[in-house]
């Protein structure tokens, strides 16, 4: 948690974005994961963090613009909570900490919001990501899920403030990154044929919690990188298997870190191995090079995958020119996803207000396989942290998908890209911070290179 002033002034900037009604901030409740009382690792909803920095379930609040009011709603805790969990502070006391002088019980939100609307004021909600957030809308203010539209003015203000990172937001964010490095520093160090790959896992969490930190994201750690999101860890690690894993540590302010490493089962990479390797990160030193303001991040992609068509055309998987090859997609054989997202107190920031106003502005999507799964696209900003993370992949089935249409046959040679069926996938991946003059790396360095990767192993 922050200081008070730091969140009465995140409030005060975000009412300064927005002229009339009422803000509706729905906190998140314990989820079940078999049972009532057995539930999920509690996580608050991030915007509501943001705001109000109470990290407790049960709780909602309300920016009245009208009135210039702010409520936090949730009930104070009861004698069986308190026999069972502990004693805490008050609510009262807690939203104290962080500037809220006005409380009310849980059970009086939906008679608040009726009444707002019953006077032809508008309640502003985000987008609901969860069953509960829509059941709640629907009990409150009579909304059907399905008619359930969240108000573009509220979620651009909202990523007004938060794309724009902080001093000491960067502080948490950097913990974060230094853990995470961490994470698969240690892994690279434990990793030997004839292990699981949940062994690997377990080595990871136990770094992670050990510096009194949780997870970000589910950990990916596979032999079968050539599956991007691959959370499997049952395979045993042999000789030759290339293993990748993109994981991230979550302090507990609630700031996120992640990262990617691939490196080998054994103590170097075969050749075949290290000449793909040595693509991904001309891929990525490229992409690190052209990271300063102003310049937008669609066209470091571009440049990432230009720089990959090159190096593919050198070992005879491509052929044409780069750029009409990258323009026609075909590109995207070898790196079907983007180059990076957001982050910040969320692993993909913000996603739950949608990438269409977090990362592209308003402005469309690209449709194009591939491309559009590029999540940020606007110009670069000072304050902005997001991901760096290209990737090189032989997906058998895509493979033979397009090889079956002919699919950009002018740019790929299939008959050579057939012997790499069972490569698997690298990727590596580090955060930056957009700086005044260009960008530099959060958190603690892990191999890159396959030179450093070698020498660690």
């Amino acid at each position: 948690m922050f200081s008070k002033e730091t969140y009465i002034n995140r409030r005060k900037g975000l009412k300064s974005r927005l002229n009339k009604g009422v803000l509706l901030f729905l906190g998140n409740d314990e989820c079940g994961l078999n049972y009532a009382d057995n539930t999920f690792r509690y996580r608050q909803d991030s915007t509501f963090l943001y705001y109000f920095g109470l990290n407790a379930a049960g709780l909602s609040a309300v920016i009245d613009l009208d009135e210039d009011r702010e409520i936090v709603f949730g009930d104070e805790l009861t004698i069986d909570y308190i026999v069972w969990m502990g004693q805490q502070p008050t609510l009262k006391e807690k939203c104290g900490e962080v500037g809220i002088t006005e409380t009310r019980p849980a059970a009086t939100l939906a008679d608040f919001l009726q009444t707002c609307l019953a006077q032809g004021r508008e309640v502003h909600f985000l987008p609901p990501y969860r069953p509960e957030h829509q059941l709640k809308l629907m009990d409150w203010l009579g909304l059907h899920p399905s008619k359930q539209v969240a108000s573009v003015p509220f979620i651009r203000a909202v990523v007004a403030q938060r794309n724009y990172k902080s001093d000491e937001e960067i502080v948490e964010i950097e913990k974060a990154c230094n853990v995470t490095a961490d994470m698969h520093l240690a892994a690279m160090r434990f990793l030997r044929p004839g292990m699981f790959e949940y062994e690997v896992v377990a080595e990871m969490n136990r770094v992670a919690q050990a510096a009194n930190c949780e997870l970000s994201f589910a950990t990916i750690a596979t032999v079968n990188g050539q599956t991007l999101h691959n959370h499997y860890h049952g395979n045993k690690v042999k000789s030759g298997d290339l293993f990748l894993i993109d994981a991230g540590a979550e302090v507990p302010s609630g700031y996120a870190g992640d990262m990617s490493s691939t490196f080998p089962a054994d103590k170097t990479f075969t050749s075949r191995q290290k000449e793909v390797y040595r693509i991904q990160n001309a891929m990525h030193l490229a992409a690190v090079e052209a990271l300063r303001p102003g310049v937008a991040y669609m066209d470091v992609y571009e440049l990432s995958a230009k720089v990959l068509v090159e190096g593919m055309k050198e070992l005879g998987l491509m052929k044409g020119d780069a750029d009409e090859a990258v323009r026609a997609g075909a590109h995207a054989l070898f790196y079907p996803h983007g180059l990076g997202h957001m982050m910040g107190l969320d692993v993909h920031d913000m996603e739950n207000l949608g990438e269409l106003w977090v990362g592209y502005n308003g402005q469309p999507k690209s449709t194009q396989f591939g491309r559009k799964s590029q999540r940020l696209a606007i110009p670069l900003e000072p304050g902005f942290v997001f991901t760096v993370e290209p990737g090189v992949y032989f997906i058998p089935d895509l493979i033979d998908l397009w090889k079956a249409e002919k699919k950009f046959a002018d740019f790929i040679n299939y008959d050579r890209v057939e012997t790499y069926k069972g490569f698997g996938g690298i990727r590596n991946e580090e955060d930056y911070l957009v700086t005044a003059d260009g960008a530099r790396r959060l958190g603690k360095k892990i191999p890159l290179t396959p030179e450093e990767v070698e020498e660690l192993r």
